[in-house]
């Protein structure tokens, strides 16, 4: 009995863990982005300030993650892959441990606000976004892309803000365009995979439809970038063909391998995916450096 109870919380704390999805933080390293580009990864109040904001969005975005699971319960029983891998859909966990669990996220959040202010309301507007989405603009088409998109900006301020510097404008652009792409490819991938079964709205879509989607997002985000190297960020000039090599690496496993339904699984498990980003950083880091 003793073994069994060991095994069961054992199970029970690993599904807690996978409802927070730790894997998907890869995705809030954007907030981390305004540090390099400011050219303070050097200034240790930065550095702290920086990752202090890095850590409060892990715990925002697992609230949404747990709050869009529990709404999505049902329909995740009847998706061929969600209904074993989801811990709420799969059993693992239970309705009453995931809203204890929501409760325990907004109630860190909630205090955070009266340490942190200055990117409070940030992490208020990006709830607040998401619950929207959870409550009915996941199911409206372009609207679902969208709101996506801009969590990825949201992430890219509240990473200004803790430093206290301006976003750039071009990084704005560049990231939305970025993540619109990412966000494009995902719904195409769950398209050929699954058909319209796991998300209503993808029934208002066509493969056709967000591959134009996302070779214009893409291309906004190649332009935008290269606008803001060539004119405010010149040393960066030798980053261009590395950001191009990501986007036709990432295209050709979407293309040939069936990947990208999930961006952050397609990052960490190809190596000269995630070796160009690896370049990338050090290259903008080195050639950012203090002279």
């Amino acid at each position: 009995m003793s073994n069994k109870g060991s095994l069961e919380e054992r199970h029970w704390v690993f599904g807690i863990v996978k409802l927070m999805r730790p894997k998907q933080w890869v995705k809030n390293t954007f907030v981390l982005a305004p540090i390099i580009f400011s050219g303070e990864f050097l200034n240790a109040g930065a550095i702290v300030n920086a990752l202090q904001a890095f850590i409060l969005f892990c715990f925002a975005a697992s609230s949404v993650y747990v709050l869009n699971d529990y709404r999505d319960i049902e329909n995740d029983k009847k998706h061929p892959t969600k209904s074993l891998k989801r811990p709420l859909a799969s059993g693992w966990v239970s309705k009453q441990q995931a809203l204890g669990l929501l409760v325990l996220l907004y109630s860190v959040l909630l205090i955070s606000a009266f340490v942190y202010p200055q990117i409070a309301m940030l992490l208020a507007m990006y709830l607040a976004l998401n619950v929207a989405y959870s409550f009915g603009l996941k199911h409206q088409p372009i609207w679902d892309i969208f709101i996506v998109a801009i969590g990825f900006v949201i992430r890219v301020y509240v990473g200004a803000v803790a430093i206290d510097v301006p976003l750039s404008s071009w990084m704005f652009i560049t990231t939305f365009c970025l993540a619109l792409y990412l966000a494009a490819i995902k719904r195409r991938q769950e398209l050929l995979l699954s058909g319209s079964e796991g998300r209503r709205v993808l029934a208002k879509y066509s493969v056709e439809l967000v591959d134009r989607y996302a070779e214009m997002a893409a291309m906004g985000a190649l332009l935008f970038y290269s606008l803001f190297v060539m004119t405010a960020r010149p040393e960066l000039i030798m980053t261009i063909p590395i950001v191009l090599f990501g986007l036709f690496r990432y295209w050709l496993l979407v293309d040939q391998s069936d990947e990208g339904e999930s961006p952050t699984d397609v990052l960490l498990t190809d190596l000269q995916l995630l070796g160009a980003v690896v370049i990338w950083a050090g290259a903008s880091v080195w050639a950012l450096w203090p002279q």
